[in-house]
């Protein structure tokens, strides 16, 4: 959930809308949702006395659980984003307009028309410049939406549902008043526990934080009746903790629904890995196959899958483990296959780049060559050094190491350090510029590397860890 804190008995506006950057299928673009809902759709409802509620679905693994239903049935108002022609949007479109005859506002980008059965739909268009907001078009959007509501806060409310307005008796659903109580007061435990959550990470000394996210798990009492969101948020936040006993501990735990969904799974095969006790990533490799079985190929899941394996390749080297190389290549494939299946997605692409760089035959290095100005081009697409996403930057720092551009990669250092915002994630830098040091430092002068991982290392400390 994202916005402000509600009020007693303030009224809430529901935002049911794509998360993060997805690509327009008719276009091409990228399109930066965060910022769209950052830039007008939250203001425009605050401006309007509402509190905003984003949909949560990203957190909880692509499920529509019963959390999402009452939001779309129990809000006051909800905006719809159609762009993209999103299936779970349309389809919770459906269902709120079977449910409300009124307050339901669906907003659009230019960048196509949107279907012909919500074309009788009164929706809001707005305008992209390269998948973003101009500062003026935003401005507009914001103030186009925060009309919309007034208008139904000052009435007289017109029906915005085709259903009702096709049909003059059509029954709908019949809300009682202890219901939406209900909801209301699970909104408002919701917001609670992710506040105490974000108290807790920032305990000193660092030690205390992971005391206190666990004695707030405990403060839970029977986890299988809490609510998916809340329990994403607690094993995110052990995940931010590095706190990988904790996270398999909480997976097991979590109700069925929970344990099936995409990024659950995900989650828990990063925890396995790093965790890397006897047996863990053998259990973190059954997983993520079974994943992409289960629910197809993704960017995400090799990506994992890649991390998994790169880490046994390691391990291996210091081990003068013989089956080293075949753990080289089992991770180059993952991440290849991860960037090949979602090329707009450079994680992937930018670790196989430096393991290939790492396995140094011609033909690998033939392959990084084809690699590097794909992922580049990704990263570019993403905002590149002019980003404020963390793994952004980080790739944008990795992809100069690589080329060995010195100068572009003291130029986002301070960035990425500043982004950094978990012990796990400097560290992850670091460890794939620790490959490269390695690799270089008998060949070449390697001092801005070396300085650059023990930089990332010294953040890293700095930052919550278990």
């Amino acid at each position: 959930m994202m916005g402000k804190t509600a009020p007693v008995g303030e009224k809430i506006c529901f935002v049911d809308m794509p998360f993060g950057r997805k690509t327009d299928p008719h276009g091409g673009a990228e399109i930066d949702f965060d910022q769209i809902y950052q830039q007008a759709i939250q203001p425009a409802i605050a401006d309007a006395g509402l509190c905003s509620i984003r949909g949560d679905r990203e957190e909880t693994g692509g499920i529509i659980h019963q959390a999402m239903f009452a939001r779309l049935l129990l809000s006051e108002f909800v905006i719809a984003d159609l762009t993209t022609a999103n299936a779970n949007v349309f389809y919770e479109l459906g269902v709120r307009h079977a449910a409300r005859p009124y307050t339901t506002i669906p907003i659009f980008a230019t960048t196509g028309e949107i279907p012909f059965d919500v074309n009788m739909v009164r929706a809001v268009p707005y305008e992209l410049k390269k998948g973003k907001l101009t500062k003026k078009r935003a401005a507009k959007l914001r103030a186009d939406i925060e009309a919309r509501i007034r208008r139904a806060l000052e009435g007289p409310v017109a029906k915005d549902s085709p259903l009702f307005q096709l049909f003059e008796r059509f029954p709908g659903i019949e809300i009682s008043h202890e219901l939406t109580d209900l909801f209301m007061d699970r909104i408002q435990v919701a917001r609670e526990f992710e506040d105490a959550l974000r108290v807790a990470m920032q305990s000193e000394p660092k030690d205390r934080a992971l005391e206190r996210v666990k004695a707030l798990q405990a403060s839970l009492g029977d986890l299988k009746s809490r609510a998916n969101d809340i329990l994403m948020k607690l094993f995110l936040t052990y995940r931010d903790l590095s706190a990988w006993d904790e996270m398999v501990e909480l997976y097991e735990e979590f109700p069925g629904s929970l344990k099936e969904a995409v990024m659950a799974r995900q989650q828990l095969a990063l925890a396995l890995n790093r965790r890397a006790a006897a047996g863990d990533r053998d259990r973190a490799i059954r997983t993520v196959r079974t994943l992409i079985a289960e629910r197809g190929q993704s960017a995400e899941t090799f990506g994992i899958l890649g991390r998994i394996h790169k880490d046994r390749y390691k391990d291996a080297i210091k081990a003068d483990d013989p089956r080293a190389p075949a753990m080289l290549d089992e991770a180059i494939e993952a991440y290849t296959r991860g960037f090949e299946c979602e090329p707009a997605d450079y994680y992937p692409g930018v670790n196989a780049i430096t393991l290939l760089i790492q396995k140094g035959t011609k033909a690998a290095q033939k392959e990084a060559e084809r690699l590097t100005p794909l992922v580049s081009f990704a990263v570019a697409r993403r905002g590149g050094a002019a980003s404020e996403d963390y793994w952004d930057l980080a790739t944008v720092l990795e992809l100069a190491m690589i080329g060995r551009d010195g100068e572009a990669a003291q130029a986002v250092l301070a960035k990425v350090l500043n982004a950094a915002k978990a012990a796990w994630m400097a560290n992850t830098t670091a460890d794939n510029l620790a490959l490269l040091l390695d690799l270089r430092k008998a060949q070449e002068d390697t001092t801005l590397l070396a300085q650059t991982v023990q930089a990332l290392r010294k953040r890293a400390a700095e930052l919550p860890q278990k």
